[in-house]
């Protein structure tokens, strides 16, 4: 062989050739000696086609002429050709001649065909599907290097390799040596034939004895020991497939059961928070309204936030849910009744929409209570004044002493009495004003408006009662009239002079202890000035009052010079110089209280401005920081710089910004309870308020995350499906490039133009119209009319790569089954890890097939089940 290498491999390709015939023949009770001869007259080379095949060739002609021979050649030849072989310059004279090379080639071709085309491993096929077998069987063992076909299989450590993966029981592969092939290479052909039913095709010494051996003998050789584990392949197969598919359903179930429970937790607390938020029972007390403000501001920063990043969260889960069914080729999630993430957006929007009102409330009734506090204590002061100044007027009135006085004494009760008269219409206006004050408590659902009622009505009921009584009393005295003629002018001019200026102190008084309620500094510096003013009126009011004065010192000396007998006091009024005096020096002690009073009004209005202005400049920051926060976002959202994990490592840190000026946010909120403690229910200095800023901070946590989980989404679907970085590229520009007002989706028309300019044949009739409705059903389905990008990347990956289905997996439980139409438990046990056999076992139910056995269990149903095809 050294001399003839060529001749020496035509010689081992034979002798490899002819075992490989014999392992085939001897199913059918025959073989052969020598390959040329035994094939000339075509019968066993149709009987070999045969055999190998699995069908049946034409009938073979029986005769011994030369030309039935060749008839039987050619039958095979065509059969050959009929599988799709090409065969180059062999013909049926030359193999019935006997030729050699042809015979050889022949065989060659048929090997090829039927032992080593069908080998698939890893969407290889043929010689380098099993070069690639070979190699992974042999990968964990030392000293094996599987390149070829020929010289790295010269030490026999590769066969032995082989044999010991498969059946490890049949060699003890630590013994073996690297530099005793001729032992190595024996011992693997002698255990092949014993126990693989494999016959020795090979001879060691003849391996070991050439530089390179044969190829295709050994490839022969090799492609027996393929097809002898096979078996054990596919089962692996099956088995990992089965595996894969069954820890998918696994994570999706756990998955869904989370969504429920957030999903329920979350309404459960939206539904015991809204008849809360929905309450508009007022209180009677400014505090208990204050402590509900309290209660509202603690639900603001403390109970609802964690709740907004749960319904974030909750959307997330879901998105993310759904991607990894439609990635795993499963029916959509859809939550149980009431679940679904549009009821959650429904129930929340409830929320909200009580909660809008709630705090205007609250604010509105403080102001009310307020306003219902001064009224009711101006009420009370000018009823107590009033009161005070009817005290013995109707007791006075329904005096009869006319009846017994002197003319003069007649005349001065007359005088007297229109001087009553005067005095009882200077107070009408304020029995108009107690009037007017009760029924604006009364409008403002006052919670004492009984009380007020019936004082209001006592004071009314007097007041005519008065009026009455003056008329009575005045026709009486007009009637004595006639009878009177003497008058004393003094004490008539001091009447009349004294009766306006009491009652202009008792309106001082009562202005000067009036309460004020005022909201901005204007209002106060407006109190200010008419408190200067009427300061500025106080030293013409003590010219009249000594003007009066004076009055009765003249009556008095006229008494004492003419001794003037004088009955009583003053009959034409009660007003006495005393009176007045008192009277003027407790307005001249309330003018320095008013004046700090408003002191103090103007340095807490000073403050309040300060407290505006400071909420102002941090708000009018914050406001279009989140804003540009939000259109920032927006713009990144749909860019395309750098791979998908560099927009994601972007936006993280982006959030990380975010989060990190939650501070300032914090701080507002402080200079807002500030605002709020205060009781100042406006601001000149800003367009925000603190719902504004607390909605656009929500909107923009919340936009941050679900951009994030986009592209995780995004990362996944790439990952999953095998898509490129480029492909992403070339979907997210060929999106932009239609979603032309870059709100992130595209509607009907935009999706059929974006994808005709990717390639899709979407026609202009009946068909083209149902083949877009279709593809709209798979991105669009709750008919919104729009697509995501999310759901154009799903719709693109779906459509490029390729997913299980409920066949294969049907198919690989057929594998473990040993084509059986049902699986028992053991056989399951067998092939699966513990957990997911317990997890088939617990969910297959029995098979009720003719053919079943007891314990049998129906792994079709539950092939189909697990794709959403039937129930589970």
């Amino acid at each position: 062989w050294l001399l003839f290498p060529r001749q020496w491999k035509a010689g081992q390709r034979r002798t490899t050739f002819t075992a490989w015939c014999n392992s085939h023949l001897r199913k059918a009770g025959t073989q052969i000696e020598n390959i040329e001869e035994d094939f000339r007259d075509g019968l066993k080379l149709m009987l070999l086609l045969e055999v190998i095949s699995g069908e049946r060739l034409a009938k073979p002609e029986r005769g011994k002429m030369r030309v039935h021979k060749i008839s039987n050649v050619n039958k095979a030849l065509d059969f050959i050709a009929s599988k799709g072989v090409k065969l180059v310059s062999i013909g049926a004279e030359e193999i019935v001649d006997g030729n050699a090379k042809m015979t050889l080639g022949m065989i060659w071709t048929i090997i090829l065909r039927f032992a080593i085309q069908d080998i698939s491993v890893e969407e290889t096929s043929a010689k380098e599907g099993l070069l690639l077998w070979c190699q992974r069987k042999t990968a964990p063992y030392k000293n094996v290097n599987i390149q070829n076909f020929h010289i790295s299989w010269k030490d026999g450590l590769g066969f032995c390799a082989l044999i010991h993966r498969h059946r490890p029981e049949l060699i003890d592969y630590g013994k073996l040596r690297k530099d005793d092939p001729m032992t190595n290479l024996n011992t693997a052909f002698d255990v092949a034939e014993k126990y693989l039913d494999i016959p020795k095709m090979l001879d060691a010494e003849d391996i070991v004895g050439t530089a390179r051996p044969d190829e295709k003998a050994i490839m022969t050789y090799v492609s027996s020991f393929y097809h002898a584990f096979s078996g054990a392949q596919k089962a692996e197969t099956a088995a990992n497939r089965i595996c894969k598919v069954l820890a998918v359903n696994q994570e999706n179930e756990q998955l869904m059961e989370d969504y429920e429970k957030l999903a329920s937790d979350l309404l459960e607390w939206i539904r015991r928070t809204i008849p809360w938020l929905e309450n508009r029972l007022p209180e009677n007390t400014m505090q208990a309204m204050q402590q509900k403000l309290e209660d509202f501001r603690d639900y603001r920063r403390l109970h609802k936030p964690p709740k907004v990043q749960e319904k974030c969260q909750l959307e997330i889960n879901f998105n993310t849910l759904q991607t990894k069914l439609r990635l795993s080729n499963r029916p959509a999630f859809m939550p149980s009744e009431g679940k679904m993430v549009s009821d959650i957006n429904n129930a929340w929007g409830n929320l909200e929409g009580a909660e809008k009102g709630y705090e205007e409330w609250l604010l509105n009734e403080i102001r009310r209570l307020e306003r219902l506090d001064h009224l009711a204590e101006k009420f009370r002061q000018k009823a107590a004044i009033h009161e005070a100044w009817t005290e013995g007027k109707e007791e006075m009135l329904q005096k009869r002493d006319y009846e017994t006085a002197s003319l003069s004494e007649i005349k001065a009760l007359l005088k007297k009495h229109e001087a009553f008269e005067s005095d009882l219409a200077a107070h009408q206006d304020r029995v108009e004003q107690i009037a007017a004050i009760a029924q604006e408590l009364n409008e403002l659902d006052y919670y004492d408006s009984p009380s007020v009622n019936a004082r209001c009505q006592r004071i009314c009921d007097q007041w005519d009662a008065l009026g009455a009584l003056t008329q009575k009393r005045s026709e009486a005295l007009q009637r004595t009239e006639k009878l009177l003629e003497t008058i004393d002018q003094l004490y008539l001019e001091f009447a009349k002079r004294a009766a306006p200026f009491n009652n202009w102190m008792e309106g001082a008084m009562e202005d000067l202890q009036d309460t004020f309620i005022v909201h901005t500094i204007e209002e106060i510096q407006g109190l200010s000035t008419a408190h200067e003013q009427f300061k500025a009126t106080l030293p013409e009011a003590d010219k009249e009052r000594q003007a009066i004065l004076g009055i009765h010192n003249e009556i008095a000396k006229i008494v004492q010079t003419y001794h003037v007998n004088m009955a009583g006091t003053n009959p034409y009024t009660t007003i006495n110089p005393q009176e007045i005096n008192a009277k003027w020096d407790k307005v001249r002690q309330l003018v320095p209280q008013r004046d700090q009073a408003l002191i103090e009004e103007h340095a807490r209005q000073q403050n309040n401005e300060r407290l505006r202005r400071q909420f102002a400049n941090q708000a009018n920051v914050i406001g279009p920081w989140i804003q540009t926060k939000m259109e920032e976002i927006g713009r990144i959202s749909i860019e395309m710089h750098g791979t998908l994990e560099d927009q994601l490592t972007h936006l993280r840190q982006y959030e990380k910004s975010i989060v990190n000026y939650k501070p300032k946010i914090d701080q507002l909120e402080g200079d807002h309870q500030l605002i709020q403690e205060a009781l100042i229910f406006d601001n000149k200095h800003t367009n925000y308020t603190m719902e504004h800023i607390r909605v656009g901070w929500e909107q923009l946590l919340t936009t941050i995350a679900r951009t994030i989980n986009e592209i995780e989404n995004q990362i996944l679907t790439r990952d999953a499906k095998g898509i490129s970085q480029e492909q992403l590229n070339e979907f997210r520009a060929s999106f932009n490039h239609f979603d032309r007002d870059r709100s992130g989706t595209l509607g009907a028309e935009e999706f059929k133009a974006c994808l005709i300019s990717l390639g899709f044949d979407i026609a202009n009739d009946a068909q083209g119209e149902n083949e877009f409705s279709r593809i709209m059903s798979i991105v669009d389905p709750n008919r919104m009319g729009i697509v995501t990008f999310q759901a154009f990347i799903d719709f693109m990956s779906r459509e490029t790569a390729d997913t299980d289905t409920a066949d294969q997996v049907m198919a690989s439980f057929k594998v473990l089954a040993g084509d059986k139409n049902y699986i028992l438990a053991d056989e399951l046990r067998r092939e699966l890890p513990p957990d997911q056999a317990d997890y088939c076992i617990a969910r297959m139910a029995p098979y009720t097939g003719p053919d079943g056995v007891p314990g049998a269990l129906d792994y079709m149903s539950f092939s189909t089940a697990l794709y959403g095809e039937s129930d589970l």
